[in-house]
């Protein structure tokens, strides 16, 4: 038996190395088994590493961030809930009272701001007033002293000189009281404004009225309601027909809605009167 076991040993080993030796020798032959597969360019693998190194820094960045300011907000909560929580009852309803007091005063003032402007809107609106009386009393004031000329509806009379006597004095001052009594606002005869001291007087040339000379036709314009005006003087019975009867004159009286008196009296300079203060 024992001759028999060495003879089968050096087979196997020789089996063993032929068959390490045909493996080795398949290892190196290419069968196509496997396909062989191409690599991709180096520099376009650094690209895409690139791009998703830097997304997943800021993506991080972010998430950090995020988390910071949550743990910022959650510590901001605590700190508040414990300083509450911590204070004592007493001190609660200082807390509150003063809260109220501070509420009160702001209210106080807010008030007081708007009376302020409440008086001051008074005041201004006030002012505004006075000077638009102011002005109408200096409007009215000179219209009616002869100071300012004047403009509105009213009358124009025509009279010419009497063909059986020449007018005189009275009967023109007769016309004009007519006329005041009538309403009218303003008058004016030929190129004299009459005011409260106007007179009229008879002269060998004619009549005058305040000093100066006034010529035929007698022009008369007067502001007022032209109806009422334009009666007083054609009523039956009235200065128009003394006029026109007793001195033969003409009497023309037209109406109109915009009779201009640009006739201007001179202030007077009074020696003894004054204003009362």
């Amino acid at each position: 038996m024992a001759p028999h076991r060495k003879s089968t040993r050096p087979d196997v080993l020789s089996r063993m190395h032929d068959q390490h030796a045909q493996d080795r020798k398949n290892d190196r032959v290419e069968t196509g088994s496997f396909p062989v597969v191409g690599r991709k360019p180096r520099r376009n693998r650094s690209l895409d590493s690139n791009r998703s190194r830097a997304r997943l820094i800021t993506n991080i960045f972010v998430l950090v961030l995020c988390a910071l300011l949550g743990y910022g907000y959650v510590i901001q909560i605590n700190n508040t809930r414990s300083t509450y929580e911590t204070m004592s009852e007493e001190e609660l309803t200082r807390l509150i009272s003063e809260t109220s007091n501070q509420v009160q005063l702001l209210e106080e003032r807010r008030n007081e701001l708007e009376d302020q402007l409440t008086s001051l809107q008074e005041a201004a609106n006030t002012q505004e007033e006075a000077q638009r009386i102011a002005r109408q009393n200096e409007e009215t004031s000179g219209i009616l002293s002869g100071r300012l000329p004047a403009v509105g509806k009213g009358v124009v009379i025509q009279i010419s000189q009497g063909r059986i006597a020449t007018v005189d004095a009275a009967t023109m001052f007769s016309l004009i009281e007519e006329l005041r009594n009538a309403g009218a606002e303003v008058i004016a005869i030929n190129d004299v404004r009459v005011v409260t001291r106007t007179y009229i007087s008879d002269t060998d040339e004619g009549l005058v009225c305040d000093g100066t000379p006034l010529q035929t036709p007698y022009v008369v314009k007067a502001i007022g309601d032209p109806q009422n005006l334009q009666n007083a003087v054609s009523i039956a019975g009235g200065i128009g027909s003394r006029l026109e009867v007793r001195y033969g004159a003409t009497v023309d009286v037209t109406t109109s809605d915009s009779v201009e008196i640009d006739e201007i009296a001179e202030s007077p300079q009074y020696t003894y009167a004054r204003t009362v203060q």
